[in-house]
């Protein structure tokens, strides 16, 4: 019994039996002018359907009336943008009616049967009601107080069912258009595209710079000679300035929905790798050929990243072993290569999100990247498109 009465006391039980009261304000006025014609209103109001604009405006009354209780009145199946052709503006006034419908049987199921409640407990008293036309059939006697509760369900089930007939009415007639939903799920899209990047520059920059100061830290702990230390000590700080300002650029992406992506290094900025993978022990053998001024900034950055994951990997993995870079811009193709010796152990291909995010980033780009092992070396080639 108590979750049958429980939609009672929800408040968004009232707030849609208030939405659907709204129209016979306008029907209460017409009925003064000229009470012979009740279907005037209904003629009136295809015209304003037809507007714009009152497509917006319904579906904002929707968002907050009928669905209040969900992410605060923004529930996305309600549209709150103009209508933006005549199928959206015959929805439109289609959706009037069908309030206006609702809305004349709920006024009238609300005002006749608490009445019809009231005089059948007159009945059940002896007194003979006049008004009520079905009460008057009945002879007053105290059996009449038995059908007591009927009307009082009648009220529940017209309060209860009308608000959930006109939010479902809603939803299908007040809501997105194909090309709304389209915009949407690419709006979407980008939001899951940029987060994903996101979460590629923070693994990437803030993942080598830790690798590279847990190695030096661990050699000169080893090493248990003050000057080398020094150097460490020299070289963590130098990686941690690097990784703080890579943050920056990315919290600032963040924080700012417009702000450009040239602040981010690229391949001009690859010494920096190499210096940081030398200082953290490794041999780094590297070559660049070709124009890399002319290679566009999209593909330079990406660039960076996947030879800046590619020396963490080394560092993390193989520790301080002999490193070939090789970097070259031929025939409208970026060719970015790393190897170095195989790792004791590992034979296979190793799955991690560093290497799937370089894959994925070559991807974005058109391009490709393989990962794994290759004539007793651990090789990442990738090819990106320059032009």
């Amino acid at each position: 019994m108590a979750r049958f009465l429980r939609p009672l006391l929800w408040g968004t039980t009232y707030t849609r039996l208030l939405h659907l009261w709204v129209p016979m304000l306008f029907v209460s006025v017409w009925l003064f002018v000229d009470v012979s014609k009740p279907w005037v209103p209904a003629v009136l109001i295809v015209p304003l359907g037809l507007v714009p604009a009152v497509r917006r405006g319904e579906g904002v009354q929707a968002r907050f009336m009928l669905a209040p209780g969900r992410r605060g009145g923004e529930d996305p199946a309600f549209s709150v943008a103009p209508s933006a052709g005549p199928r959206d503006r015959w929805r439109t006034v289609l959706w009037l009616e069908a309030r206006l419908l609702l809305g004349w049987s709920t006024c009238a199921a609300t005002v006749w049967l608490p009445v019809l409640a009231f005089d059948l407990c007159r009945a059940a008293a002896g007194h003979r009601p006049s008004g009520d036309p079905v009460v008057s059939l009945l002879d007053p006697h105290w059996s009449c107080a038995l059908l007591v509760p009927l009307p009082l369900l009648a009220l529940y089930g017209a309060v209860v069912g009308l608000g959930e007939l006109v939010t479902v009415l809603a939803r299908g007639l007040l809501g997105p258009s194909p090309a709304e939903r389209l915009a949407a799920l690419e709006e979407r899209t980008e939001q899951l595209l940029e987060r994903n990047r996101i979460a590629r520059e923070l693994h990437d920059s803030i993942g080598h710079a830790l690798t590279v100061a847990v190695v030096q830290a661990g050699a000169a702990r080893a090493a248990k000679d003050p000057a080398f230390t020094d150097r460490a000590l020299v070289a963590i700080e130098e990686t941690g300035r690097a990784a703080l300002e890579d943050l920056e650029r990315v919290l600032g992406v963040l924080r700012e929905a417009e702000r450009p992506a040239s602040g981010r290094p690229t391949l001009a900025d690859a010494d920096r790798l190499l210096e940081s993978a030398r200082a953290s022990g490794a041999t780094v053998d590297a070559e660049v050929s070709g124009p890399l001024e002319t290679v566009p900034g999209p593909v330079s950055r990406e660039g960076y990243r996947i030879l800046q994951e590619s020396l963490t990997n080394v560092l993390r993995h193989a520790g301080s072993v002999p490193v070939r870079v090789r970097i070259e811009v031929c025939d409208g193709t970026l060719a970015l290569e790393v190897r170095n010796p195989l790792p004791a152990g590992l034979s296979g291909p190793a799955r991690g999100s560093g290497l799937r995010g370089m894959r994925e980033r070559a991807a974005l780009l058109g391009g490709r990247a393989r990962t794994g092992p290759h004539g007793g070396d651990w090789q990442v080639h990738a090819e990106l498109p320059v032009s």
